[in-house]
Formats: C-alpha cells, structure tokens, sequence
C-alpha cells in the first residue's frame, strides 16, 4: 500500500489592531492549542508559545506601529506562529543593559522557539517561530 504523502496542515488567522491589546491574541492563542490539545499534554510548550505571541504582537504593536496579523500554522510536526507588521524594517536583536526594562523580547523568542524566521515581504514582515511538541515517548 503507497503511503499517503500528502501534507495535512491546519491554520488560523486573526487581525489584531493595536486598539485589540496583546491579551486578545494570547487568549485567541491558548483556545487553538486547547483545541490541539496541547494544554493536557505540553503544558510549558503552551506557555512559551503564549510568550512568544506576546512578544511578537507587542513588537509589532510597538516597534512597527502597526496592527499585527497573527497567523498559527500546525502541520503536525511543528506549530508556526506568524505574525505580521507594516513595517519592512527587520527586528535587531539589541544586548540590553542590566537596568533596561525591555530590549530582551528577541532574545526571549530565539530561546523559546525551535527555529525563528524573518522575512521582508510586499507589505512588511513576517516573524515566524517554530515549535515542536514532545515526542509522545518522551511525555510518559
């Protein structure tokens, strides 16, 4: 029998304009990976993609001033996280001071993620974070 090759993925999309908060997207977030049920079986992998979307929102809220297109891609073997921004300037890691209050959020997602990814495209950028649930040997 031929193994089916096919690529099966599933995704979710929302628009979040800097009025909408950055809670609004992790809320919108934690309900999609419940749905996964990734909150049973990887609770710390769901915190730190909650995390992530925190930071990438807020950077696209803050940095580009712009409304923030949040995209979650799952195509069984990673959860990308997207998000969006009008601005074609690429984020720059910047080496915080002790005392700074912000500067760490790259360096947060970098951490986090299994891959990050930056892309310029016609109408901005796009910030894409990988991530890979346990293996299921390795939850038990």
């Amino acid at each position: 029998m031929a193994e089916d090759s096919s690529v099966k993925a599933v995704g979710w999309a929302r628009s979040l304009p800097i009025s909408s908060g950055v809670k609004t997207a992790r809320d919108w977030t934690r309900g999609h990976l419940a749905a996964l049920g990734w909150a049973e079986t990887a609770p710390d992998l769901v915190d730190s993609v909650l995390l992530t979307v925190s930071e990438l929102v807020t950077n696209a809220h803050v940095h580009a001033r712009s409304s923030a297109q949040l995209i979650l891609t799952w195509d069984q073997a990673c959860l990308h996280v997207t998000v969006h921004d009008a601005s074609p300037r690429l984020p720059e890691q910047r080496d915080p001071d002790t005392g700074a209050l912000g500067g760490r959020g790259l360096i947060l997602v970098d951490a986090l993620a299994d891959t990050v990814e930056v892309h310029r495209c016609p109408y901005g950028k796009d910030v894409t974070a990988c991530f890979q649930p346990p293996s299921p040997s390795a939850a038990g």
